[in-house]
């Protein structure tokens, strides 16, 4: 999570928003009160749904004077900072939101968005260092991840993430996804597929199926 915020009051305007977005290229800033407690939170696209809105109703109020207040998000999901990452993942994926406060003793501490989970999941599947990820259709049964990482065990490879997903075509199986420290796998995806483990990705030229 990011802990070096930039936060607004309920009484600034519309347009120091959007300038501060502007300024360090953010798309959400919480907004605290005198206490520094969270009561709101306000995005570039809440702004640039409120911008276009009054662009077509006259209102006595000139929008840039607008207050946050006004606007804002007042309802706030939050999170705690020893929830897992799969807990926020899941949170967002089912709140449908993009940006989440993070509250410790009722005191904000810190912001999660999108971008900091893209950036989490390709740290822990090892995706930004030098490897090769391995695709594995497996019957969904006790040991059979063991049985496959024998195979790597075997080549001293090193593995550096390993993701199960249901197989979309049949839920008696799963797909195995193995991210694995090699340029070239072609001699371990040659005795997976002599253990008859159906190797999906990468599917190389001249390797039987």
């Amino acid at each position: 999570m990011t802990t070096e915020l930039i936060t607004l009051s309920p009484n600034s305007t519309i347009s120091e928003a959007v300038q501060i977005m502007k300024d360090n290229k953010i798309r959400h800033i919480p907004i605290v009160d005198e206490n520094k407690k969270l009561v709101g939170l306000v995005s570039s696209k809440t702004l640039k749904n409120e911008i276009s809105l009054n662009a077509l109703i006259e209102t006595g109020t000139p929008i840039s004077e607008k207050k946050i207040e006004d606007v804002m998000i007042k309802n706030v999901i939050t999170g705690h900072p020893l929830d897992f990452v799969e807990e926020i993942a899941l949170t967002f994926y089912e709140m449908k939101i993009s940006c989440l406060p993070i509250l410790s003793g009722g005191q904000l501490v810190g912001l999660v968005t999108a971008s900091d989970l893209l950036y989490t999941y390709v740290e822990l599947t090892g995706a930004n260092k030098p490897s090769s990820k391995i695709d594995i259709r497996v019957e969904d049964r006790p040991g059979i991840l063991s049985d496959i990482l024998v195979v790597f065990k075997k080549h001293n490879a090193n593995v550096l993430s390993v993701l199960l997903f249901p197989d979309s075509k049949d839920e008696k199986y799963k797909i195995v996804s193995i991210r694995v420290q090699i340029i070239n796998p072609l001699s371990i995806i040659e005795d997976l597929k002599k253990e008859q483990f159906n190797v999906l990705w990468p599917n190389l030229p001249g390797i039987s199926q």
